[in-house]
């Protein structure tokens, strides 16, 4: 899941060396971290969120395909 986040994401940004990606278990479910370079956060979040909502359908199809149960998170 980790390698998917950080794949998609260093595509999308200027940055791709301050990608970054943190894998933490919360509530039985694995949440994903991740955190880019400040001017890169609109080109991962986009227009009204439809990026971050995006890379959110990719994951959760992803985790769906291994029953599991995933979330992506959008850090500073």
């Amino acid at each position: 899941m980790r390698e998917i986040v950080s794949t998609l994401a260093r595509g999308l940004v200027r940055r791709p060396d301050r990608v970054h990606v943190r894998e933490r278990h919360a509530h039985g479910r694995l949440v994903i971290e991740l955190s880019v370079d400040p001017e890169d956060r609109g080109r991962v979040i986009g227009r009204e969120g439809r990026t971050a909502r995006a890379l959110r359908t990719v994951l959760a199809a992803v985790a769906g395909k291994h029953d599991r149960s995933c979330q992506l998170e959008i850090v500073d």
